[in-house]
């Protein structure tokens, strides 16, 4: 839902209805994982996309009856009919789409939801997919770290169900929870979806060069909340800087210990050292590669630059299986040459490591394109990870 929020909003305020079809669970080669949103606005307008193309226009038709009759639907859509023509997805996946009308009448939390989003505050949405009565399916409960909003029917279930979201949205995770129809955790019948909304995961850019405005404009399409750091306020201005976060004139390593001393940074931070300096980089990778786990550390340079910076960091006490966690020189070998492509290579070794993927070329693989395992259609529950 966060792809399409700003639109879904501005219906809703407007006293608007809109179809919202959201894929609850993938199977199998799906083009688009749990959480991805198709809206189509009251104005017919089509934001988003729950599969990359292959059944966009049967969900389209479907949310349009769905605000007409208010009756959402749990839909699947799996292999096409290459003879048939019939609508489903040409990559051999398989998609769960849950298609509801939003108004204030259906979703009075959702002006809350926005703002927590916005605010980068962790909330989740609990929707009811199905049940044995259709009178909740659609009923949502917003849940945060230490409390929920809405009913989707019961007390009973209401409690269960915020107990299991808080622990998904702790993780970031969006998952299909299955009860009995009262919330009882042993029962079957209802179906319900977390989709969770941690806040957005840091990227720290340190060095204000060429390379980081490039990196910084990545980085922001891909969803981090970017910070760029340098000590010379010379270089490091918003001006230089227009896609980050936020622009930090301090001594990298000060900041970057006052960050983690203050608990701003998680197992989901990025540390990108790009200053290839080492009055800079010696003691801020120090800082870093001794601070809790983090997804990435990676430093540029070339290979001398790399040497001498693993000398001086033993020197200075840093431990081998410390150092093992650099990424250096950062970035996949991709022939880059400009800072644009030095970029690509960076984030594609970032996405490699979060995904476990190799690197190479896909047409020479022959497994699976995705490297999640996801669990197979006659499972109670499918989940996937979340928080980009």
């Amino acid at each position: 839902m966060r792809e399409v929020l700003g639109p879904l909003v501005a219906g809703w305020r407007k006293g608007g209805t809109a179809g919202l079809a959201t894929v609850v669970r993938t199977f199998e080669s799906a083009p688009r994982p749990a959480g991805a949103s198709m809206l189509v606005t009251p104005d017919g307008d089509v934001v988003g996309s729950v599969s990359g193309g292959c059944v966009e226009g049967a969900v389209y038709e479907l949310a349009g009856q769905v605000v007409a009759d208010g009756t959402p639907v749990l839909v699947r859509y799996g292999i096409s009919d290459d003879d048939a023509f019939s609508v489903g997805l040409t990559c051999g996946g398989i998609l769960d789409v849950f298609v509801e009308p939003v108004s204030r009448k259906t979703f009075e939390e959702l002006d809350a939801v926005r703002d927590d989003i916005e605010n980068s505050r962790p909330v989740g949405v609990a929707t009811v997919i199905d049940h044995p009565d259709s009178g909740w399916t659609g009923r949502h409960l917003v849940v945060r770290p230490h409390g929920f909003d809405g009913s989707v029917g019961s007390e009973r279930a209401d409690r269960a169900i915020s107990e299991d979201a808080q622990g998904l949205l702790a993780a970031g995770r969006n998952s299909v929870l299955i009860y009995g129809p009262d919330g009882e955790r042993r029962g079957e019948g209802m179906r319900v979806f977390v989709n969770s909304f941690a806040p957005r995961p840091r990227m720290f850019v340190f060095g204000a060069i060429d390379f980081a405005a490039a990196l910084t404009r990545l980085a922001a399409f891909l969803g981090y909340r970017v910070t760029v750091c340098d000590a010379r306020a010379l270089f490091a201005t918003p001006a230089r800087f227009p896609d980050a976060d936020e622009v930090i004139v301090a001594w990298p390593h000060r900041y970057l210990a006052e960050q983690l001393a203050a608990g701003l940074v998680d197992e989901r931070a990025v540390i990108c050292v790009l200053t290839h300096d080492p009055k800079f980089d010696v003691p801020l990778l120090q800082v870093a590669l001794g601070a809790p786990q983090v997804a990435y550390i990676g430093a540029m340079g070339s290979r001398r630059t790399h040497d001498d910076r693993l000398r001086r960091l033993r020197e200075a006490g840093v431990g081998e299986s410390d150092l093992a966690r650099l990424h250096s020189p950062i970035g996949l070998d991709l022939g880059s040459r400009t800072p644009e492509e030095t970029a690509v290579s960076i984030a594609a070794e970032i996405i490699a490591l979060h995904w476990g993927g190799g690197g190479e070329p896909l047409g020479r693989l022959g497994d699976r394109i995705h490297h999640d395992d996801l669990a197979e259609p006659a499972s109670r529950a499918g989940s996937t990870p979340g928080g980009l």
